[in-house]
Formats: C-alpha cells, structure tokens, sequence
C-alpha cells in the first residue's frame, strides 16, 4: 500500500485479505470482513474514496497497526 490515506474501497478489501481477513459478507446495512474472532464493517461502495479519519477508525477496530497497513 502507498503512503497511509484515502484509499478506494476495491483496495481496501484487497488489502484486508492479504492481512488473512475473509470476505467481505452481506449483512444488514453494510458488508463485513472476519478474521478469527473479529469483524468490522465495510463502507457500502460509492464514487469517492475511503477518508482518512474513517481509515484510522476501521484498522483501529481491526487491530492493524498504520505500519502493518503501509507493508501490504
């Protein structure tokens, strides 16, 4: 992954499975990723990019350090 920021949705999710997470499943209002005993939503699809401030608040849920994110 470049540098922590925005970052579009279809990358996120490939992101996340090379981090071992499955999905992303339907369910509810949004689709969500699982690895072992965690989940987290995914923000539905739309024309911008995932923000910076949802980003931090998504690995933060997930575990993931921002220089674990940046390796990927």
């Amino acid at each position: 992954m470049p540098k922590f920021g925005p970052v579009k949705r279809k990358e996120f999710v490939r992101c996340l499975k090379k981090l071992g997470w499955e999905g992303p499943y339907s369910g509810g209002k949004h689709q969500f990723m699982t690895k072992r005993d965690l989940t987290i939503r995914i923000p539905n699809p739309h024309k911008s990019d995932i923000g910076n401030e949802l980003l931090i608040r998504i690995l933060k849920q997930a575990k993931i350090s921002k220089e674990e994110w940046e390796k990927v």
